[in-house]
């Protein structure tokens, strides 16, 4: 398994989880965990996926995720797991 962790943060609007869930879901990319709250009408969602069935580039998926995002209005963010991991540690 390859698990990648996905990050989105904005303005709360309607539809960010449907829009996003079915990239993920058209590109054969399974949610294994997912957290999401709104604060103050600020949206936050982190999710770690599987993308072991991933039939694109890695990289591919990183630029129309980005693209997804700024149509929405959100900043998504998708990491390899093991960079994730790195950057986050202290």
């Amino acid at each position: 398994m390859r698990r990648c962790i996905v990050t989105v943060l904005g303005q709360d609007t309607v539809g960010i989880i449907a829009k996003v869930c079915s990239y993920l879901a058209d590109n054969k990319i399974n949610i294994l965990d997912i957290s999401q709250t709104i604060v103050q009408g600020y949206f936050n969602m982190m999710m770690i996926v599987d993308v072991s069935a991933l039939e694109k580039d890695f990289g591919e998926v990183v630029e129309e995720l980005d693209n997804l995002g700024m149509g929405i209005g959100v900043k998504i963010r998708c990491q390899r797991e093991e960079i994730f991991e790195k950057m986050h540690r202290l």
